[in-house]
């Protein structure tokens, strides 16, 4: 069995030079959260086994500015860093493992191009590949009402999964379960799980979601979305999801 891992989740902002982190619910009301280098730095000291920064606004023309910033975090951060945001070729992740990144994450970049993990997994290998998946869940009265997707039964009745892009902006329609077992398929080494309903909630993770996909993959899981106190951690990885992703401060 792999071993558990804590890993801060730093969503940033990084229109600004030395980037900022911000904090939102249910991927809204965005708020100023604090400077991601002294932020990594915190964590780092804390005993997070790694780190996850994620440029929500990013664009072509940020794309050095990413790189300064992860250039800045090892200087001080001494695990590994998966970065997110703007991947969109295989160049971005050489350019990212470049400037200090472990491995890189992607998402709508992906679900446009599917094609992409499979030519990134082949240059750079599938441990640096993560494919991240932000996924909403979609009720349903009965299981044949939702035709071509895989419904599962939760505390609240019948749903599936439905993957989003742009930061959670538009949805696809596309089932993140079945996605999540293409994206090994074509190479993915790992799978950055967020919880739409539970991001920035702090009312626990979504066991249901995460345990699905878990269930469903041979690759790592790491579960993000809804953390809100340790014991939310202890029933999460009781539920045999391997990693955990919070952007909360972490408890000695």
């Amino acid at each position: 069995m792999l071993t558990k891992r804590i890993i801060p989740c730093l969503d940033c902002d990084l229109q600004v030079p030395e980037g900022r982190v911000v904090k939102g619910v249910e991927f809204k009301e965005i708020k100023y959260a604090g400077n991601p280098v002294e932020l990594a730095t915190r964590y780092y000291e804390e005993g997070a086994d790694e780190v996850v920064v994620l440029d929500i606004t990013a664009s072509h023309e940020r794309r050095a500015t990413m790189a300064d910033v992860i250039d800045r975090l090892t200087e001080n951060v001494f695990m590994p860093i998966c970065v997110g945001g703007g991947i969109r070729k295989v160049d971005d992740y050489i350019k990212m493992l470049k400037a200090g990144a472990d491995k890189c994450s992607t998402n709508t970049a992906a679900i446009k191009n599917p094609s992409l993990l499979t030519e990134a997994s082949k240059v750079v290998g599938s441990q640096a590949v993560v494919i991240g998946i932000d996924a909403k869940r979609r009720y349903v009265p009965h299981p044949d009402d939702a035709k071509d997707k895989i419904v599962i039964e939760t505390e609240k009745g019948y749903c599936w999964f439905d993957c989003s892009i742009y930061g959670g902006r538009e949805f696809t329609g596309m089932d993140a379960i079945a996605w999540a077992c293409e994206c090994q398929d074509r190479g993915a080494g790992e799978i950055l799980l967020t919880s739409m309903d539970g991001d920035g909630t702090q009312a626990g993770y979504d066991i249901e979601l995460n345990k699905a996909i878990n269930d469903a993959v041979d690759i790592p899981v790491i579960a993000s979305g809804g953390v809100g106190e340790p014991k939310d951690i202890s029933v999460q990885l009781l539920q045999q999801v391997f990693s955990i992703s919070t952007n909360i401060p972490l408890v000695k």
